[in-house]
């Protein structure tokens, strides 16, 4: 895999995104103490490299589908931080109009197309989303998140098969990060290297260390090339969450000798001082990098505080259909 090295700008910009994505999430963790934010929530605090490796490399037409652990995804994507905290606090300013939440963030503008609540729901939308830039000629790629756990869903088989079969620009992109919620991957699935199973539709399939942001791109760069010339790919990252399933996990299934384990390959510093030994990034660089992350998160709150609610009146909006009298 190629380890070619980022400039000073490009490293920049790369930094920011992680640091942007980890100070989001952990001021949601405390909004979600303060009850601003209510409901289901999943964090993305270590896996911060997928997002970041993989999204650098799509263009304007590309469509995303993620899972409902997708914050990470939506703001690389560049669906404003505003409009996702206030899609958070259920606000009428937020990307979804405050009725899809945390599990549920979308973003036309910028073709992200949501988060999905069902395990393994986002992979048929994907191959129609593929299908549809095929079928209109255009030149779009699709990239769909799933964690490992959407790997026994039906789903993702039929999915796969399709793709393969109708030559389908999808990038099956799957977040394996060891637990489908408290599962271990291991009592779950017979053969565990998830990237293996692309062979099986005749689906070329790469795995690569999650944790490493310049492997990740690099593997993605290779795996978008490929998609975009009428060839379905499968690009397994083996990353690891360092919070529970959810808020409401009790963490049971896992030790903290573990979590504390991974915790060493956090891929922020990971980069960080890899970039610093290159020559390539300087303490400046990081210090400015948090200071910018922490403004955006202040204003993303500020904004969803002066957000307002939607009228009761509007409760059936976009729900029902209104027949006009002929």
């Amino acid at each position: 895999m190629s380890t070619i090295l980022p400039d000073h700008d490009h490293a920049r910009r790369l930094l920011h995104m992680m640091v942007l994505i980890r100070r989001f999430e952990e001021k949601c963790v405390e909004l979600y103490s303060a009850s601003k934010i209510r409901g289901f929530m999943h964090l993305y605090i270590g896996e911060e490299a997928v997002a970041t490796g993989v999204i650098e490399h799509l263009r304007s037409e590309d469509a995303i589908v993620a899972t409902y652990r997708e914050h990470g995804q939506a703001l690389a994507r560049g669906v404003p931080a505003g409009a996702i905290m206030a899609e958070m606090y259920g606000k009428a300013e937020g990307c979804a109009r405050g009725r899809g939440g945390s599990m549920h963030l979308f973003d036309a503008k910028t073709r992200f197309c949501g988060g999905n609540g069902i395990v393994g729901g986002g992979l048929p939308l994907a191959v129609g989303l593929a299908l549809a830039d095929k079928m209109q000629n255009r030149k779009g790629v699709t990239v769909c998140f799933f964690g490992e756990g959407a790997v026994a869903e039906g789903e993702f088989h039929e999915a796969m098969n399709l793709a393969a079969l109708w030559r389908l620009p999808v990038l099956f992109l799957c977040e394996n990060n060891l637990y489908a919620m408290g599962t271990a991957l291991r009592l779950s699935e017979s053969v565990t290297d998830i990237s293996r199973k692309g062979a099986a539709y005749g689906v070329e399939s790469a795995a690569v260390d999650g944790m490493d942001l310049l492997a990740v791109s690099a593997a993605a760069a290779k795996a978008v090339a490929q998609v975009r010339e009428g060839q379905p790919y499968l690009l397994e990252c083996r990353t690891y969450r360092f919070r529970a399933h959810s808020m409401f996990d009790a963490e049971l299934y896992r030790s903290k000798d573990e979590v504390n384990e991974w915790k060493k390959r956090d891929p922020i510093p990971l980069f960080f001082d890899a970039m610093k030994s290159a020559g390539v990034l300087s303490d400046e660089d990081l210090s400015s990098a948090e200071a910018e992350a922490l403004k955006q998160v202040e204003d993303a709150v500020a904004f969803a505080e002066a957000g307002t609610w939607e009228p009761v009146g509007d409760l059936t909006r976009f729900v029902y259909s209104e027949e006009k009298a002929s």
